[in-house]
């Protein structure tokens, strides 16, 4: 069960099966930042002062360490591997969160926009329950997804709509409740709450 890896440059293939580092020597433990991990995909990259090139890391060495993702700018301490198409995470030591880039304030939002979002907790309708498609804390914004017996539609998510439920993290599948209103782009999530969380 073999798979590619992402070069140094960080441009992602698909991670490497954590079996197929039998063969492969480990590397004495370095230090690294998270440079950026997308949840979705399940990796990222981390970058060292301690060794050349970005180090791939899958979200199965997060597990030992109760996590399935790491927030960018984390600093981390590994053993990684050198493998054919490059470098992998294949045991982390420790995690130092304290490091992670801090979220924008919220008055960084346009005065437009928090009039456009005042509107639409107005027209929103009651809580119901809704899913997590994706999320990409880089970007701002994801999907939640209406259960098929709902209708299944696709429903947008802001990073403010998920700062200002204090929900840390939001992984796929993950349920929560959402307030939804129609918008000219389509459904969109006003306010969220968490229900549960998925295996």
């Amino acid at each position: 069960m073999a798979t590619g890896v992402a070069s140094s440059a960080g441009e992602a293939r698909t991670p490497v099966d954590q079996d197929s580092q039998g063969n492969s020597a480990d590397l004495p433990a370095i230090s690294g930042r998270v440079k950026w991990f997308d949840a979705t995909r399940g990796f990222g990259f981390l970058v060292s002062d301690d060794i050349e090139g970005d180090v791939l890391l899958h979200f199965s060495v997060l597990r030992e360490h109760g996590r399935r993702s790491v927030p960018e700018g984390a600093t981390m301490e590994v053993v990684p591997v050198r493998l054919e198409r490059g470098l992998q995470a294949k045991r982390v030591l420790s995690i130092d969160l304290s490091s992670a880039l801090p979220q924008p304030p919220r008055s960084a939002i346009p005065g437009a926009e928090r009039a456009d979002r005042r509107a639409l907790t107005e027209a929103a309708g009651e809580f119901e329950p809704v899913e997590v498609k994706w999320f990409n804390r880089v970007r701002g914004y994801g999907f939640l997804k209406r259960p098929d017996a709902a209708g299944g539609e696709d429903v947008f998510v802001h990073m403010e709509t998920v700062r200002q439920a204090q929900v840390p993290e939001l992984e796929p599948g993950q349920q929560l409740s959402a307030r939804i209103a129609p918008s000219d782009k389509g459904l969109t999530a006003v306010e969220i709450r968490a229900t549960g969380f998925s295996e």
